[in-house]
């Protein structure tokens, strides 16, 4: 007997079944209810995605606001550090007819000339004063590099008693000024016998409780594995220096090499108290003689100022990049 079940209605339980959407109160199905634009899960789902971007945008991309604000103070900062300079600069090259002392000076000479650093040639022997300034900054750097190097070492990479207390005696120096100790040094280097002398002058700056300091730090960023496993192998401490810590610590040796021909160059009080003898007498002192008595010309003195400044400006560009590898040594732990 032929079965006479209508085939529109569901089938229980059945592949059918399942696959049929179950009605709803409002007559719409589950797909249609998910796909309409102006639902709330449409609204959610948006608000959170707006959200994730705006997260992004505040950590990724500055805003106009802040670029402003940045590049006003770059300006105030380049204003402030780079403007006595470029002032100095302008007044070296400016000529005699120009008034430097007006209430209104004009920043671009206007009869612009190399003149006053001829001059600044003819009133002082420029060129010996150079070659001292040269030879007691030579000392310093070269005393600096090597011992600051081996007392770095000796305090980061090797194990001796009161090491800590040596340390702890580095630290404290950095809290005295110079002007403390100035006597007592200048009355040791006369017992030496070495005043009125470029070593006299050098001998105090040739090692440094800060460039010290600075070389305990990038030799103690070494990993302690490294050492151990030179030392399985057999090598010494001289060996563990030369074939392991310094090629790791190459850029602050730079950093300490620039910090002590600044400071070498730059120094006038030492000097002036050291040196009488006026054939010896380094830049920055000797450059007091273009101060007359009854008349001083300013543009001399601003041209003899931009000739000490050659120099450094030499040292700093050709150990620039070793100098910017020195600081993130320090200040990177790695």
């Amino acid at each position: 007997m032929t079965n006479t079940t209508s085939t529109t209605e569901p089938v229980l339980g059945g592949a059918a079944g399942a696959a049929a959407p179950a009605p709803d109160v409002t007559g719409a199905t589950d797909g249609s209810r998910a796909s309409r634009p102006n639902g709330r899960n449409g609204r959610n789902g948006r608000n959170g995605r707006n959200g994730r971007k705006r997260r992004r945008a505040a950590w990724g991309v500055m805003s106009t606001r802040e670029k402003v604000l940045r590049y006003v103070l770059l300006v105030v900062v380049l204003f402030i550090t780079i403007g006595p300079f470029l002032w100095q600069l302008s007044t070296s090259l400016k000529g005699t007819g120009e008034d430097i002392y007006t209430a209104n000076p004009s920043f671009i000479p206007t009869q612009p000339t190399f003149g006053n650093y001829l001059r600044v040639g003819e009133a002082i022997p420029v060129f010996g004063y150079i070659g001292n300034s040269l030879v007691v900054a030579a000392i310093d750097v070269l005393g600096n590099i090597v011992f600051a190097t081996l007392a770095g070492f000796a305090l980061a990479r090797l194990q001796w008693r009161f090491r800590k207390a040596v340390l702890g005696l580095f630290l404290a120096t950095l809290v005295l000024p110079g002007e403390a100790t100035i006597i007592s040094q200048f009355v040791t280097v006369k017992d030496l016998g070495l005043a009125d002398s470029l070593v006299g002058v050098a001998l105090p700056g040739m090692i440094a409780a800060l460039n010290v300091l600075l070389m305990f730090n990038a030799f103690r960023q070494i990993p302690e594995e490294i050492d151990q496993a030179a030392v399985m192998d057999g090598a010494n401490a001289l060996q563990r220096l030369r074939y392991i810590s310094l090629p790791a610590v190459q850029g602050t040796i730079a950093v300490i090499a620039i910090f002590s021909f600044i400071g070498a160059w730059d120094d006038f009080l030492w000097p002036l108290i050291v040196l009488q003898s006026p054939d010896k007498l380094t830049l920055t002192v000797g450059l007091q003689y273009l101060q007359g008595t009854f008349a001083t010309d300013q543009r001399m003195i601003a041209a003899g100022t931009m000739i000490a400044f050659i120099p450094i400006a030499v040292i700093f560009a050709i150990l620039q990049r070793f100098f910017f590898k020195g600081v993130e040594e320090g200040g990177v732990k790695g």
